[in-house]
C-alpha cells in the first residue's frame, strides 16, 4: 500500500494518542527579524503549549524570505520538520504564524497524516480550558466556531480516504459539509444572540455599580505580568494567580479602600498576548468593556521579563484597537522583587518615565501605588460652596464621611458648607450649590 493509500491512523490506539500529546514547534525569522526575536516568540508559544500539557519535543526556527502558499515554509523545510516530527514520533506540528485553511489541508496530506496547527488555535484551546463564567464560555465557542467554519474541508478529509472515488459519494461527503456549514452558521447566531444578552446583563450591573459612582480602575497588561496577584494584594480577592499565560480569563471587580477613606472600584481583565488572534479581540469585546469604561487603566509590566517593552506596546497597541487607548494610565513596574539591581531598576524607570515600582509578591511599593490611585481618583474631585437645608442633614453628614469638608457654618436658612466633593456626591450637591 503506497503512502497516499494508507489507512487513516485508529483515534484510538495508544501509540497515535500518545503522539497526537508531542509536537515540534515551528517558529519563523524573517527579514526584518533578529534570531534572538524569533527565538522569544517561540519560547512564548512553548510556555503556550505546555499549558496546554502538550510535550515538546523538538524546536525549529526557520528562515523565511517569503512566505510559501502551500506549506508557509519552502518543501524542502517542511519534508524536513516532518522527517524531525517522525523521528521524536510526534503527531503534532505547531507554527508560531497563523495557517490558512488551505495551509493546514496541505500540511498533513503531504506529510502523511501529522496534524498541524498554530498558534492562534493553541490559544483558543487555552481559552476554552479556562473560560468558567457563561459570557466567557460564549466568547470563547463563537470564536471556535468561527475558527472551524473555514476549515471543514479538513475535518471532512477522512471522506476522500474512504470513498473509493466514487461520483456518489462525493456528493455526499460535500452534502454533509455544507450541512454542517449550515449547522455551524446557525450555532455562531445563536451564540451572538446569547451573548449580547449577557453583555446586556454586565450593562445593567455596570449602571448599578455608577448609581453610587465611584471612580473605576482597570489592571490591564500581557498575560501573566502579574495583574490577579497585585488585585489579590490590594483587595484579597482571591482570584487564581498562577505563574503560566492566561490564568484567568474572566474580570473580577473588587471594591478598594485607600487609606484616606476613599473607595474606588478595581477590575482584574483578561491578559494580553501578541498575534493574539483578532477573532479572540472581538470576542472578548464585551469582557474588555470594563477597560473601555474605566475612569484609569493600571498598566501592569513585568519588570522581570526581557520583552517587557515588546509586551508593553502590545498591550498599548490592543487598548488602542478596543477603543480604551485615550484613558489615562499609571504604569506599575511588577515583580521588581526579581530585579533588585539598581541599575537595571533605573533603566525600566527611565523607559517608562513615571512607572511605579512595584512587588505585587512581597508588597514593595504598595504604598506608593495607593498613593497614586489616591491622586488620581481625588482628581475627579471638585471644590463646591454650598447651602444645605436643615431639612438634608443626611447629605451634610454624608458630606462628613466621605468629602473633604473645609468649613462649615449653622445659618437660619441651612448649613453652608465649603468641602472638595468626590465625583460620586456632586450631582447630589449641585442643587445646593452656591456662587459667592
Amino acid at each position: 500500500m503506497s503512502d497516499e493509500e494508507q489507512k487513516p491512523d485508529d483515534p484510538n490506539d495508544p501509540e497515535v494518542i500518545a503522539r497526537a500529546g508531542r509536537a515540534v514547534l515551528v517558529g519563523l525569522q524573517r527579514r526584518d527579524e533578529t534570531p534572538e526575536e524569533a527565538r522569544l516568540l517561540l519560547d512564548e508559544l512553548r510556555e503556550l503549549v505546555t499549558n496546554l500539557g502538550v510535550e515538546v519535543r523538538a524546536e525549529v526556527v526557520a528562515r523565511v524570505r517569503e512566505e510559501n502558499p502551500r506549506h508557509l515554509v519552502g518543501s524542502g523545510k517542511m519534508e524536513e520538520i516532518a522527517a524531525l516530527a517522525r523521528d521524536k514520533a510526534c503527531g503534532l506540528i505547531i507554527f508560531d504564524d497563523e495557517l490558512t485553511p488551505a495551509q493546514q489541508r496541505n500540511w498533513e496530506k503531504d506529510s502523511r497524516g501529522l496534524r498541524a496547527i498554530d498558534r492562534q488555535e493553541v490559544i483558543l484551546d487555552i481559552f476554552i480550558t479556562r473560560a468558567k463564567t457563561r459570557e466567557a464560555v460564549l466568547q470563547v465557542e463563537l470564536a471556535r466556531l468561527q475558527q472551524t467554519l473555514p476549515r471543514l474541508k479538513r475535518l471532512w478529509s477522512h471522506l476522500d480516504r474512504q470513498r473509493g472515488g466514487g461520483a456518489m459519494q462525493r456528493d455526499a461527503g460535500e452534502t454533509q459539509m455544507e450541512m454542517d456549514q449550515r449547522k455551524i452558521r446557525d450555532r455562531i447566531a445563536k451564540v451572538r444572540r446569547d451573548l449580547a444578552e449577557v453583555v446586556a446583563q454586565r450593562a445593567t450591573q455596570r449602571k448599578r455599580r455608577q448609581r453610587v459612582p465611584l471612580p473605576t480602575f482597570s489592571i490591564v497588561g500581557y498575560t501573566n505580568a502579574g495583574k490577579s496577584t497585585l488585585l489579590n494584594r490590594l483587595t484579597g480577592a482571591g482570584v487564581l494567580a498562577a505563574d503560566r499565560l492566561f490564568a484567568t480569563l474572566d474580570p473580577t471587580t473588587r471594591r478598594l479602600g485607600l487609606p484616606s477613606g476613599r473607595t474606588l472600584l478595581l477590575t482584574d481583565t483578561v491578559g494580553f498576548v501578541r498575534r493574539l488572534p483578532h477573532r479572540l479581540v472581538e470576542a472578548f469585546k464585551a469582557t474588555l468593556e470594563e477597560a473601555v469604561q474605566a475612569d484609569f487603566l493600571v498598566h501592569v509590566v513585568d519588570l522581570a521579563s526581557p520583552e517587557r517593552e515588546k509586551h508593553a506596546a502590545t498591550t498599548l497597541q490592543v487598548l488602542g484597537e478596543i477603543g480604551a487607548g485615550d484613558r489615562p494610565v499609571i504604569t506599575v513596574l511588577n515583580k521588581a522583587d526579581l530585579r533588585p539591581d539598581p541599575l537595571d531598576r533605573a533603566e525600566a524607570l527611565s523607559a517608562h518615565p513615571g512607572a511605579i515600582l512595584v512587588s505585587a509578591e512581597t508588597g514593595e511599593g504598595i504604598a506608593e501605588l495607593l498613593a497614586r490611585l489616591e491622586t488620581a481618583a481625588a482628581s475627579k474631585d471638585l471644590p463646591m460652596r454650598l447651602l444645605i437645608p436643615h431639612a438634608h442633614y443626611a447629605l451634610l453628614s454624608r458630606l462628613h464621611r466621605e468629602a473633604t469638608v473645609l468649613s462649615s457654618a449653622a445659618e437660619d436658612s441651612g448649613t453652608r458648607v465649603e468641602a472638595v466633593v468626590p465625583a460620586r456626591l456632586q450631582d447630589l450637591c449641585r442643587p445646593w450649590s452656591v456662587q459667592e
